[in-house]
């Protein structure tokens, strides 16, 4: 961008930063042939350009690049080096459209997410880090209480995507509608969850939010497929509702839960159901600390995630313990090989990450 665009980039302004983090993971349940320490390295680096333009109308652009290594004892776990975002963007008060490698997420639900089509967000990852996709997005403002969203999203085998979102604010509360439209062939897992889809398909939501002296929400999502050759599941309902509330002890106690029931369906002819709930308190200690609890219950299969967090918050610096109970490998029904190779998430374990934001 800056070679085609000289005049451009110098009279723009440019911002560099970066993250940098790594840490380590200590656990009691390691796989087969792996150490039960694990090491991670990773670093972002960030170039931003920013023109302002006449009439408030703004041109900016966006690049970032991700390395990071994970180790198992002295063994390469993992290893990435790929773009992390790539985009160039013209907004002014009614028009933002963005192209490029971006975040593209919605919807008010925070860890439960039917809606969670395009992003890796989790609240218990400390970076704050998430996947982006290749993309257009438009968004228009034509009121202050209407926002109309449409993209097109190029997929790994370059298969054009596209769908739309309106949201509507309103006295009694936040709504949106969503759809989109995948003609992608080969089977998919949609989403952090288990719903794979068995090619071409569609996707549908309704969510709401309303905030007074409680916080609710609400967020559902209907995937389908005429796919009737799959030999899984081609029809996936996906439900949630969630709350919060502050509790006026101390610095204030943040309490939030979330349950989710994900209904699916062969040719409406086989029905599968589950249920997930999520439970989180927070507390911050002063202006540099901050504790959070988190509790994650599988109803269906009876399996039960802890995860505690203590966070210090400096400049640029951020220092995280973080504790974490899960079930061990042997209490799933999945032969070992199958399962991830990392510590987290299964068994007990103590991790420190330290993450430098410059």
């Amino acid at each position: 961008m800056v070679i085609t665009l000289p005049s451009l980039a110098l009279s723009q302004s440019i911002d560099l930063k970066g993250q940098l983090w790594g840490g380590g993971i200590l656990g009691d349940d390691p796989a087969e042939g792996r150490s039960s320490v694990e090491t991670q390295l990773g670093y972002i680096p960030t170039i931003s350009f920013y023109r302002p333009l006449n009439d408030e109308r703004l041109l900016d652009m966006e690049w970032a690049y991700r390395v990071s290594r994970a180790y198992s004892g002295e063994v390469l776990l993992a290893s990435a080096e790929k773009p992390y975002r790539g985009w160039i963007r013209y907004s002014t008060q009614r028009v933002e459209a963005r192209l490029g490698l971006q975040k593209i997420a919605f919807g008010p639900a925070q860890f439960l997410r039917p809606t969670s089509w395009f992003d890796t967000l989790d609240l218990r990852d400390p970076t704050g880090q998430t996947d982006g996709v290749e993309a257009f997005r438009l968004r228009l403002f034509p009121s202050g209480s209407v926002a109309l969203w449409s993209w097109i999203i190029n997929s790994e085998k370059d298969t054009l995507s596209y769908g739309g979102r309106m949201e509507l604010s309103t006295t009694s509360g936040e709504w949106g509608m969503t759809f989109h439209q995948d003609p992608l062939i080969s089977p998919q897992q949609v989403g952090l969850f288990p719903v794979v889809m068995p090619g071409p398909h569609k996707r549908a939501a309704l969510d709401y939010r309303y905030d007074g002296f409680i916080g609710f929400w609400f967020e559902g999502a209907t995937l389908f497929s005429d796919n009737a050759n799959f030999s899984g599941n081609n029809r996936y309902t996906l439900a949630t509702l969630g709350g919060d509330f502050t509790i006026p002890l101390f610095t204030g106690i943040l309490i939030m839960s979330e349950s989710m029931h994900i209904r699916s369906s062969q040719n409406n002819s086989y029905t599968d159901d589950q249920t997930y709930s999520f439970f989180m308190a927070s507390m911050p200690l002063g202006f540099l600390h901050q504790l959070m609890a988190i509790t994650y219950i599988d109803w269906t299969s009876e399996r039960m995630f802890h995860f505690f967090r203590w966070g210090i918050t400096f400049d640029n610096l951020s220092v995280n313990l973080l504790l974490s109970a899960n079930p061990k490998r042997v209490e799933y029904d999945v032969p070992e090989e199958y399962l991830p190779r990392s510590l987290a998430g299964f068994g007990n374990g103590l991790q420190l990450m330290l993450i430098y934001n410059h």
